[in-house]
């Protein structure tokens, strides 16, 4: 009976006192969120409750399994004791990793929430980010080396290795050049505030937002969903176009080639009723001017403002299409065109429709007059 009862205790009661903890626990980190709304650090603590109740359990189980008095246990002792010593220091580092995490996240959401400056965000955002990564890293390492000298066979191996550290330290830094290279270059890019996360950038001709920052490659999510991997040295050694460096303003310009008689003047009113109703327009500043010309055409410049890149896009497109659909209907005559031949005429049932007259069609002598008369600019 005792053979029974006694793991039952052990085992039973090491969960029991596990679930019972990990329950009043999570009692207290829910109440001291609720009196505490400023700060989520009370109620981003209680992600830390799996990884707190397997260390408690483990740690239970490895201080009273020797009261099983089993033959088994006693047959297998080194091995649970190896066994629950390596799940007690993996569940160690799960808890200091999820710890670290809450207190890094809870400072950028208190810092995200007091800060009006989106600049000032992302750059905290990206350095919150790779410091989290760097702190799992070490962590993970550490428990790693930990877990490998348990094993006695290992410590022995490890002690060898130490003489021979400087050669190993040399071989290891040559061939692993490049990763540290960026390695370092992330640091440089978290703490020297040349591109963060939510940043719109253009590299390699490509066009999107930076999504993800790590120690060792940047990843760039293009308009059209596309991602670009990059390696982080790439930034500290080649240039690149960061249109949200100094602010999330931008200003647009789109250029329209027209004739020679475009109603520069009308235009100007056009773009001035375009912009009013274009929600993505901030109302900062536009204007429109003919900036160059050629023998053929003219070439008029629209200058336009928005908020960020996306709207900037929107708000370019808006004009051009507008603008262009009001020449056409309203002054086709200031869209260049080359003529080659005389246009054909309507059949005569649609003309008489159309006019209440006979269509009179010119003679070849009436088109070389008239076509003498036309303006030259923009017509072959």
């Amino acid at each position: 009976m005792e053979n029974v009862l006694r793991p039952l205790l052990v085992v039973g009661g090491s969960l029991v006192i596990t679930l019972l903890v990990g329950w009043l626990v999570d009692l207290l980190l829910r109440r001291a969120d609720d009196r505490h709304h400023e700060t989520p650090v009370w109620g981003l603590l209680r992600r830390c409750r799996p990884p707190l109740q397997l260390v408690l359990c483990t740690a239970l189980l490895r201080a009273s399994y020797g009261q099983l008095r089993l033959e088994i246990v006693r047959e297998h002792r080194p091995g649970i004791s190896q066994v629950l010593t390596l799940v007690l220091i993996a569940a160690s580092a799960w808890l200091v990793v999820r710890v670290a995490a809450t207190v890094v996240q809870s400072s950028y959401a208190r810092y995200a929430t007091g800060t009006r400056d989106p600049a000032r965000v992302r750059r905290v955002r990206t350095q919150v980010t790779l410091i989290q990564r760097v702190v799992t890293a070490v962590v993970a390492t550490v428990a790693v080396a930990a877990m490998l000298l348990t094993f006695p066979a290992m410590r022995t191996v490890g002690t060898s290795m130490l003489a021979s550290a400087g050669v190993l330290g040399i071989v290891a830094g040559v061939a692993a050049q490049s990763t540290l290279g960026n390695l370092f270059a992330g640091f440089q890019i978290a703490f020297g505030d040349m591109v963060r996360i939510g940043d719109t950038v253009v590299v390699d001709g490509e066009w999107g937002t930076v999504e993800e920052i790590t120690l060792t490659f940047l990843a760039v999510r293009t308009w059209d969903e596309r991602r670009i991997t990059m390696p982080v040295s790439y930034f500290t050694s080649k240039p690149f176009e960061n249109w949200s460096r100094g602010g999330a303003q931008m200003t647009g310009t789109v250029f329209l080639q027209l004739d020679h008689s475009a109603p520069v003047s009308a235009m100007r009113d056009k773009l001035r009723e375009i912009l009013g109703e274009c929600a993505a327009w901030d109302g900062r500043d536009w204007s429109l001017a003919v900036t160059d010309t050629t023998p053929s055409t003219i070439q008029v410049r629209a200058v336009v403002t928005a908020k960020d890149a996306d709207d900037i896009w929107t708000v370019r497109c808006a004009v051009r299409e507008q603008l262009i659909g009001w020449l056409r209907d309203h002054h086709p005559y200031a869209l260049p065109r080359i003529v080659t031949s005389p246009a054909a005429l309507p059949p005569g049932d649609h003309w008489r429709e159309l006019t209440g007259a006979e269509p009179v069609r010119p003679s070849a002598d009436t088109w070389s007059a008239d076509l003498d008369k036309a303006p030259r600019t923009g017509r072959g």
